[in-house]
């Protein structure tokens, strides 16, 4: 998700031409009137959020790093079983 913070990185085609010379090769959705910024009460670039399997939020954090920590809770959010999940670690929702 792409939310603008500076006017130029709200034209599209600036969009596009940073996600090819950055070598993003995976869909990159733009959020220019900041709905989803607001659905989610984002408050800082980056937020970074990581969903389970049902699209429920298992992790948030705010800032640049937390990569390794990132990258474990993916491989673990993958290999999780739908029917045998632990509750117990699920992001309480913010408001």
């Amino acid at each position: 998700m792409h939310s603008p913070e500076l006017d130029n990185e709200r034209k599209i085609e600036n969009v596009r031409r940073e996600v090819t010379s950055l070598g993003i090769r995976y869909a990159v959705v733009t959020d220019n009137d900041y709905e989803t910024w607001r659905a989610y009460n984002v408050e800082a670039w980056p937020t970074t959020f990581l969903l389970d399997k049902q699209g429920r939020i298992r992790w948030r954090h705010v800032g640049e790093g937390a990569y390794d920590e990132a990258e474990q809770l993916i491989q673990k959010l993958l290999a999780e079983d739908n029917k045998q999940e632990d509750k117990s670690k699920l992001v309480k929702p913010w408001k």
